[in-house]
């Protein structure tokens, strides 16, 4: 089980150019594809998801062009987009056997996953009630179970936390933990705690390339030493924003603890800290923008 991305582009109409060469080779574990709005990372999962061609470049299923021939990698795959729709008349039960239909899981298979997949993302107590009184959170709870209803082989999950309370975000990231073992999970957010919890990889995209790559731990290291802390007065904080990249601001009574990722010491009272992901996110994120 391999998927591989070469040197993948994408340009849309007025020389908007997406992605631009993006080079990965994923095997069974969690992706955390981490990157701000606007990155690629969207763009890149629909090239995945068989749903867009790349203008360069290509990407391989166990060694098949999934562009010529996307069918084999759409029998193994699961998809949550980041725009879920649903029909609001239908109840989740309802909707999952309609889908499980049209993807021809049959019907005494389609009962068994569909029993196991409402226990799974919590909906057994509200599988008869129609979508369109759902809030967003169960919407997206109906969305994950969708994206399992086949048993994917490679699960891609775009923003999948959007709606969710804290607690059935922790549960959804147990979840992608869990499914990990024997297939390849690739989680698309900007929220660091999304993939700080569950990706043995990570993989930073700005403007549309590759920032960083690499696991959690390797991340944090390259942040070590440029991350810095110092108190300062309330009435500077406005200037030192214009000066810095503020990561962190912790109120005192006598003043401001101010946490800033730089390259060097940038005060004379500033000590080095632990780097937090967040602190190695805010990093890469700044080298890459120097660099354009």
């Amino acid at each position: 089980m391999r998927l591989v991305i070469e040197e993948v582009g994408k340009d849309y109409r007025g020389g908007v150019r997406a992605l631009d060469g993006v080079s990965l080779v994923l095997e069974p574990g969690v992706l955390g594809l981490l990157g701000p709005n606007g990155a690629g990372k969207s763009t890149l999962m629909r090239i995945l998801a068989t749903l867009t061609r790349p203008t360069r470049g290509r990407v391989t299923w166990d060694g098949a062009d999934i562009a010529r021939t996307p069918d084999a990698l759409r029998a193994v795959l699961g998809y949550l987009p980041q725009d879920f729709g649903v029909y609001p008349n239908l109840t989740p039960q309802e909707f999952l056997e309609y889908l499980a239909a049209a993807r021809g899981i049959s019907g005494a298979a389609a009962r068994r996953r569909i029993e196991t997949l409402l226990e799974l993302v919590n909906l057994v107590d509200v599988r008869r009630r129609p979508l369109g009184g759902f809030s967003g959170g169960m919407r997206q709870r109906v969305g994950i179970a969708q994206a399992l209803l086949n048993d994917p082989r490679l699960l891609i999950v775009d923003e999948p936390t959007g709606g969710l309370d804290p607690e059935e975000r922790v549960r959804f990231r147990n979840l992608l933990a869990d499914l990990a073992g024997n297939r390849i999970v690739i989680l698309s957010t900007h929220i660091v705690s999304d993939v700080e919890a569950v990706a043995t990889r990570i993989v930073l995209l700005a403007q549309g390339r590759m920032a960083a790559d690499g696991a959690p731990e390797g991340l944090l290291r390259a942040a070590e030493g440029r991350v810095w802390e110092w108190l300062v007065a309330s009435d500077e904080l406005a200037a030192l924003r214009e000066r810095h990249r503020v990561a962190g601001l912790v109120r005192r009574s006598d003043g401001t603890l101010v946490r800033v990722v730089a390259e060097a010491a940038p005060h004379a009272s500033a000590r080095p800290v632990t780097a937090t992901l967040e602190d190695a996110y805010l990093l890469h994120m700044d080298r890459a923008r120097a660099a354009v």
